[in-house]
């Protein structure tokens, strides 16, 4: 069974990894595939405490809504989906200057949408899972039930969002990964990392691919 094989890789990742130089660790990426900016971003559906330092009446807090807007009363509609703490703070003050006097403005987070990956295609169990500290390429396979036997082990992308245009693709061979000689090169994911796994041999695929309103998931099924 191909999932007993995934389980046996991972505990021998495991076993593998006690001692091993840094340079080998597990989730040790190669070079070339672009690191993601850590700093957090404002999501759809995370709440946030906008303060208003001089002007306290028009303190608030409100969920960001699908669209990425915040509506605040002195201030209007105000996209900060994308942004910073810190860029959201500036481009709420920046739009409340026509109505207030050198207002300082600090957004805080109160609740976010926890880290989490996606693994589609052709896996028993493809949904969305929460991210909870170090998960690899192979782990989140597993984690998704193992592949089917339709499944192209060699040829599964890996799709990492770069910013809300572009993701970055890099496609992975799971099936020499899971190898002995080769399992210290396991990818550690990060939030929001998408693992497809096709059907079929995929044709060439270009290292950046544009997200725009397809969003990821319409790229997953693109790519299938």
């Amino acid at each position: 069974m191909k999932l007993h094989y995934i389980f046996a890789a991972m505990s021998l990742c495991v076993a593998t990894a006690v001692g091993a130089p840094a340079d080998k660790a597990p989730g040790k990426e190669k070079a070339g595939f672009t690191p993601r900016e850590q700093r957090y971003r404002i999501q759809p559906n995370d709440v946030v405490e906008v303060h208003f330092r001089y002007t306290p009446e028009y303190n608030l807090t409100a969920t960001v809504e699908p669209d990425g807007f915040i509506s605040i009363e002195v201030v209007g509609d105000v996209k900060v989906a994308g942004l910073t703490l810190e860029e959201a703070s500036a481009a709420i003050a920046g739009q409340a200057r026509t109505r207030l006097k050198d207002p300082e403005v600090a957004v805080h987070l109160k609740d976010f949408v926890k880290p989490h990956f996606v693994v589609a295609g052709e896996v028993n169990h493809p949904g969305t899972y929460e991210l909870r500290g170090q998960v690899t390429t192979i782990q989140a396979i597993a984690m998704s039930g193992g592949f089917k036997e339709s499944s192209k082990e060699s040829k599964v992308i890996l799709l990492r969002r770069l910013n809300e245009e572009y993701a970055e693709v890099k496609v992975v061979d799971l099936k020499k990964l899971m190898s002995p000689s080769k399992i210290r090169e396991d990818i550690t994911l990060r939030a929001d990392d998408m693992l497809v796994v096709p059907r079929n041999t995929i044709s060439r695929l270009e290292p950046i691919v544009r997200v725009g309103s397809m969003g990821l998931y319409g790229i997953a099924l693109a790519l299938r």
